[in-house]
Formats: C-alpha cells, structure tokens, sequence
C-alpha cells in the first residue's frame, strides 16, 4: 500500500503509542483521524501535529464501550476523508486487577475498552474496506496473550480475545482487506508502575531493556506499507518478554 492520499483511523491516537502511529502517517502523507475519550488537550495538541505536517487531521471524542459512538465517529470520518483505507486499533485501558477483588463492572470495563471496542471498530471499517476492494486493520494487543499476568486477568483476557478476533476477521475480509496485530512487550510503562516493577519487568525479557512507540511503529509501517501478502499475524514486539 501507498500510504500517501490514504485515510487512517487510529483510536487513541491522541497520546503515547497512538500519538506516535498517527504522526508517522501523517509524515507519509496520510489524512489521519484520531479517537481519544478523556484526553482532549492532548488530542488537540496531536490534531495540530497532524495538520503541520501538511496533511488533514480530524479529532473525534469517543467512548469506543459504546456502539453508537463508534458509528457515528467512523462516520465523521468518512463525511471528511470520503473514504477509509487504514484502521488501526490502538485505544485500550490498563488497570491493575487482583483475582479476588475483580468487581463486575471492572470486568466488563476491560472487557469492552480492549475488545468490544476494536470489534465495533472493525465491524463498521472492515466491510466498506472490503466493499471498496481495499484496506487494511491492524489491532495492538499484548504480549500478556502468550502469558497472562494474574493481577491483570480481565484486561489479558481481552486482549486474547483480540488476538483470536485478528485472526478470525483477516479470514472474514480476505481477500480484500488485510489484518494483522502487534503484541507490545515494556513500552512506555503507565505513571502508575513503580521503579522496582519497572526494573523487574524489563529482566523478564531477553534484551533487558525496555522498547520505545518507535518500534511498534515500525512493524505498523511493514503491516501497511510492506507488504500486502501478510495477513492473519500477531508480531511480537516485546524485547523477548514472551519467552522469559
């Protein structure tokens, strides 16, 4: 795919990971639409990123737990790129969970930010990518689906959802729209992560050291601009964390 005079979509894409994958669209001449929830000044800053570099940008508040959100943001962005060649699943919440202290709604929160979402997403996109004969979705899931983490179990229950959801939608769109994953290991750690667990985290991989959002964006880039006879892959980005 060439990238540049496409239309992206990268929910969350206001901060972190997400920031980083729509400004490297934008470099390449993609119009870039970005989702975010609660961060409205960070996603103000990144439109304005966007839009420097020449390129439309166009900022949608979404709750992605809510289907009639998610129509109505891939709407606006079909109303002002009249087309949508690129998805990329990036919007997804992190918070600790304990076994026995699991509440319902923490359940069903990590179960709707990190799968329902990104399946709504993909449920709208896919099909007019693959009416209009093109397109490609990849979805950012996590290395805890090769080894999930026990205080986290809802949110890596999700994101093992995802991974199978990845595979099953690159065979429901094929041949006309690829889709694929990445599965980030330590890239930038959430506020919330002490030193210690920081430093215990990034022994676990085989690299001993921690990733940066330019890596992720560089398997994106190979996802979308490298080849177009890839489908149905989760690339692991993770320093080696899924073998340790």
């Amino acid at each position: 795919m060439t990238l540049a005079g496409k239309s992206a979509l990268v929910t969350g894409g206001a901060k972190r990971v997400g920031r980083a994958l729509a400004l490297a669209l934008a470099e390449r001449g993609c119009r870039v639409a970005i989702t975010y929830r609660t961060s409205a000044s960070e996603a103000k800053r990144t439109l304005r990123e966007i839009e420097q570099r020449g390129v439309q940008g166009l900022a949608v508040k979404v709750d992605q737990r809510k289907p009639a959100q998610v129509r109505r943001a891939v709407a606006q962005v079909l109303k002002k790129f009249h087309g949508l060649d690129i998805l990329i699943n990036n919007a997804s919440s992190f918070d600790a969970t304990p076994l026995e202290k699991v509440t319902d709604r923490q359940w069903e929160e990590a179960i709707s930010a990190n799968l329902t979402g990104p399946w709504w997403f993909a449920q709208v996109a896919g099909p007019l990518m693959k009416r209009r004969g093109s397109g490609k979705i990849i979805n950012l899931i996590d290395v805890s689906i090769v080894s999930p983490w026990p205080d986290y179990l809802p949110y890596s229950a999700a994101k093992g959802g995802l991974a199978t959801l990845t595979l099953g939608l690159a065979k429901a769109l094929a041949p006309q729209v690829q889709v694929n994953g990445i599965a980030p290991g330590p890239i930038l750690f959430p506020s919330s992560v002490t030193a210690a667990e920081r430093k215990k985290a990034l022994e676990k991989t085989l690299l001993k050291k921690e990733g940066s959002p330019d890596d992720l964006v560089a398997a994106a880039l190979f996802f979308l601009e490298g080849s177009d006879f890839v489908t149905g892959v989760i690339l692991p980005v993770d320093g080696g964390r899924r073998l340790a």
